[in-house]
Parts: C-alpha cells; structure tokens; sequence
C-alpha cells in the first residue's frame, strides 16, 4: 500500500498528467497516420525522455503506445490503409464494412473494445507480474539463459512466416551484438581499431534506424500513393456498440485472453496477436461465409487482442528484463537509461515504479475513450496532412534522437546504417524484431552462458540439474522440434488445420 501511495503521488502532479496526456495525443496523430506504426512512436518519444524524471517517462510511452495501437483502425475503416501493423489483419474487413454504411458502429467497436481488451491486459499485468517476480529473485545465470534463449526462440517461431528468414535476422542482431568489448573476457571484438565500436553498436539509434528510418524509406517510396478518404458523415459512433457487446462478448473474451498470452511471448507483439486472433474467429464462427463483407465478429477479437498484448508484453519486460515486443525493447532501454534495470529486484528496490507502470496503463486505456471519441470525429482532417510535409519532421525528430544517445555524430551513422539495413531487410522478407531482439538479448545471453559454463566447469548437463532450468530447456527444445517440424511441414500452422499467416 505504501508502494501504491508513493506511486499514485508520483503520477497525480500536474507536469506528470500533462506528458502524459500530450503523449496521448501525440499517439493518436502517429497511429492515425498510414506507414507510421507505434514503434516508431516510441521511438520518436525516446531523445525527449532523456530530459525526463523515470515516471513521466514511462507514462509517455505507454500512454503513446496504447493510443496508437488503437488510431491505427481509423485509417484502415477509412482509407483500407492500416495506420499501424497491428490494424492490418482486419484492415478489409473493417473498409467493407465502412462501405456498407456501418462506419459509425465498426468505429465504435474498435473504441470501446480497444479500451476494454487494454484494461483486460493490465489485470492480468498486474496479477501475474508480482507473482512471477517472487520465483524470478530466485533464478541463476542457468534460467536466465535458458530464459534468454526461450524468447529468442519464440521471436523466430512467432514472427515470420519464413523461419530461415527469421533465425537469419535474429543471427544478425547477435552477430552485431558481438561488436564491441567481450563482456567475459574484456577483448576488443570486430572494432577493426575503431575507438567508436569499442562500446559496441548503441541500442538507442539502430532501434531508431531500423523502425523508424526504414519506415521513412518506406514511405518516401511510396508518398504520393495514398488513398481517397471516405466521404461518409461520421455521427454517434457509441450507437449499437452494447448490443454488439452483447451478443460478442465471449469474442471479446477470447481475443483478449490470445493477446495476452500471444504479447507475453517475447517478440510476438500485438500485430501477431490479431492476425491470430482473426483467425481464430473465422475458424470457430457461426458465420464464416461472411467473414470479408463486413462482418463485425472478427473485428471485436482483433482489436481486443491487439489491445490486450500491450500488457501482456510488459509481462516479460519488467520480470525478466526480457522485451515482449519492439515496444518494450524500447523501454528496457529507456530503464537502463533511467538506472532502473528491470527485473525481480525492480520489485524490491522500485515497486513505486512497478506501480506507477500499473497506474499509467489504466489512466492510458480510460484517456482513451474520449480522446479516441475526438480522434475519429477529426480522423478526416488528420489524414489530409501530406506526406510529403510530415515526412521531414520525422527524420529530423530520428536524428536527434541518434545524436542525443550517444553525443557524437557516430549515433547519426548508426541510425543511417540500420535504417537502410531495416529498409532492405523488410523489402525482402526478412523480419526485424528478431534482429533487434538480437541486438537487446544478446549479452545476457552470452554473458549468462559464459557464467554457466564456468560454474558447470564445462559439464552441459548441469543446465538441467536445477528444476526450472530443466523445465525451461525442455521447452525451448520442443520450442526448436516445433519449428524443425514446421520446415519440413510448410502447411503446419501454429494452431492444427488453422493457416494463422498474414492475407490467409
């Protein structure tokens, strides 16, 4: 109760609202607009934090963040286009069912069953992370590696559609983790005798080039391709949402719990949490014959889903230390920044921090409803910005950001280097967020290992001697059965005789 005390005092200042509400509306306007996702909100949130107190820091990006996942479904009921990666796999639907005259209703839904399925992801945050947090205190460098290895794992398993793809991405992010000083033995490694790689490649900049650059590239490719908007009046979006609640409310249940568990695995994230979510209620639905008319049924799972995975992201993020998604990679290294390194002892040396995450989520996803409210009625307006005028800011806003992190002109490099890496990545179905897990889960891994090995004097099987570390390997060792399977099987999905791939 002190804990929450000193928490809630913590939030209830008027600077502390104010960032919060301003990063609410900054969230809104990068989530509406098409290309911009909110990764590269959080990003672009990351050089301001630097002049931030931890709390109001944290607030801005989960209060971005969770107002951007749901702007995005304003674009994609109004133009087809998906303001963020996690709209996309009901973007059709959504515009079909604008087309039949149902705007006011299928925006609506995405509304209130966003801030429904967000508050859903905050209780089970709140129950589950304390409660993992008191086994973790207890955890050796032999779980923590398996654990670093698990979300790895999973990240390769969750994410492509192509698995050699996406072990080549995620043996990327390692390779360029490995740039730097040996975190065992202290011996400059891949330098090339250049003083600057002595620190290794900043987290910070090549987050910002590969999300946010590449997704500049991406949109300067592609600036003068946007849509028409529609031209249907918006009235009273609230109208009809209780009776769809109604009768979807085991929907809204379901797409929940799956985005939960789904944004928990590490690397998964709330994009795939809808596409799994979609998927899922066209295969049990009562009426799959009008899935891709504009029915309203698939809308409610995926956008409580994609909503709910926040949460459950931050699930492995402030236990472990390990990013739920890109998101949440993000934050762990705003934390470090900020001298909180996340993790069990988090719990006992910053629980008014813990809670403070806790209270923020909850303001975040209540701030929603009527700003959300605001956001639609001038969705219109904020979609005729033009690109070519937005895009500019932005880069201006990733340069800083680069240079701030590291106070030299190198961070810039960086950020250039993998944005165009990023860029070209993606262009040839190479996913990213296994490269930046790479990049962010890298040294634990190796410096966990390297820990084991020394304490095991070189003897593998002491990896399994310890109950939850034997629990962990076996799981990650099915986890790699699963996927070896999945490669000779390219039909297998993650759920039996459900294909769960992007436009299936």
């Amino acid at each position: 109760m002190d804990a929450f005390l000193a928490a809630a005092a913590l939030i209830f200042d008027l600077k502390v609202l104010f960032v919060i509400i301003a990063s609410a509306a900054f969230g809104m306007f990068v989530g509406a607009m098409p290309g911009l996702t909110a990764t590269m909100a959080t990003a672009l949130l990351v050089p301001i934090t630097f002049f931030m107190d931890p709390v109001p820091a944290l607030g801005a990006i989960v209060t971005a963040t969770a107002m951007a996942i749901f702007a995005g479904d304003i674009p994609a009921a109004l133009l087809r286009i998906p303001g963020t990666p996690a709209s996309a796999a009901y973007t059709d639907e959504s515009y079909a069912m604008s087309k039949k005259g149902e705007l006011d209703l299928n925006l609506g839904v995405n509304l209130v069953f966003s801030v429904l399925g967000g508050l859903i992801g905050v209780a089970i945050l709140i129950l589950c992370a304390p409660a993992l947090a008191e086994a973790a205190i207890h955890f050796s460098s032999f779980e923590y590696f398996w654990l670093a290895l698990l979300g790895l794992t999973c990240a390769v398993f969750m994410t492509s559609e192509d698995p050699l793809k996406g072990i080549t991405s995620l043996l990327f992010g390692l390779a360029i983790n490995c740039i730097g000083i040996d975190p065992a033995a202290g011996f400059p490694r891949f330098t090339f005798g250049n003083v600057e790689l002595l620190q290794g490649i900043s987290f910070i900049p090549a987050m910002i080039g590969m999300f946010a650059l590449s997704e500049l590239l991406r949109g300067a490719v592609t600036v003068d391709q946007q849509g028409a908007v529609l031209s249907q009046k918006i009235g009273n979006i609230f109208t009809g949402v209780f009776g769809v609640f109604k009768k979807y409310w085991f929907n809204f249940l379901r797409g929940s719990a799956i985005g939960v568990v789904i944004g928990a695995l590490p690397g998964a994230g709330a994009d795939i949490a809808a596409w799994i979510s979609f998927a899922v209620s066209k295969r049990f639905s009562k009426e799959p014959e009008k899935f891709g008319t504009g029915h309203i049924e698939g809308i409610v799972d995926a956008t409580s889903a994609n909503n709910s995975a926040l949460g459950g992201a931050w699930i492995p993020a402030l236990v472990f230390g390990i990013p739920g998604d890109s998101i949440t990679a993000i934050v762990i290294g705003v934390l470090y920044m900020k001298g909180m390194n996340p993790g069990p002892t988090v719990f006992l040396q910053n629980p008014q921090f813990i809670y403070a995450v806790f209270i923020i989520f909850i303001l975040a996803n209540i701030l929603m409803l009527p700003l959300g409210w605001l956001a639609i009625k001038s969705g219109k307006q904020i979609l005729r910005v033009p690109r070519n005028v937005l895009l500019p800011i932005i880069l201006i806003f990733c340069v800083v950001g680069a240079y701030a992190m590291t106070n030299s002109t190198f961070g810039i490099i960086i950020m250039l280097v993998m944005g165009m890496v990023g860029w070209l990545m993606e262009e040839n179905g190479f996913p990213i967020a296994p490269a930046i897990l790479g990049l962010v889960l890298g040294e634990m891994l190796e410096q966990n290992f390297m820990t084991s090995m020394i304490k095991a004097d070189g003897s593998l099987l002491f990896f399994f001697e310890r109950p939850i570390a034997a629990c962990l390997g076996a799981a990650t060792i099915l986890i790699w059965g699963a996927m070896l399977w999945r490669g000779f099987n390219p039909k297998a999905g993650l759920i039996p005789g459900l294909d769960t791939t992007p436009g299936a």
